[in-house]
């Protein structure tokens, strides 16, 4: 066995908001968008993909403080690189989150931006050491 994450799918209300909200982030982060279907897409990069899908029982919107899914933390390259990126990020529908203790919400020795869509989805993007 090899350990290693092979992908992750998130269900999503609208496939049409979902790769207008994601696309950017993805693209920045180098990820490549290799398959659409009605209703779904994929982007991959390192040998690991994630599906964003319709679900097919909605009940309410995503809320990442309940069970489930909290975040998906990618690497950012470097802390100048994470900056660009968060200071991008309100242009492309992502508002920054913890900005009073930006780029260290996670503590004194970890480097990172903290970004929320308009679906309630969390993303973390890590700078390297």
């Amino acid at each position: 066995m090899s350990a290693g994450l092979h992908h992750v799918e998130i269900w999503i209300a609208s496939a049409v908001r979902a790769a207008a909200e994601w696309a950017w982030l993805l693209e920045r982060l180098g990820w490549v968008r290799d398959g659409e279907w009605p209703g779904g897409f994929t982007w991959s990069a390192g040998g690991a993909y994630l599906t964003f899908t319709e679900a097919p029982s909605q009940r309410g919107g995503h809320d990442r403080r309940r069970e489930g899914l909290n975040h998906l933390a990618f690497r950012g390259g470097s802390p100048a690189e994470v900056d660009r990126l968060v200071a991008d990020a309100t242009d492309h529908g992502w508002t920054p989150l913890y900005q009073d203790r930006y780029p260290h919400a996670g503590g004194p020795g970890h480097y990172a931006g903290w970004l929320e869509n308009a679906s309630g989805f969390k993303a973390e993007v890590v700078a390297e050491r």
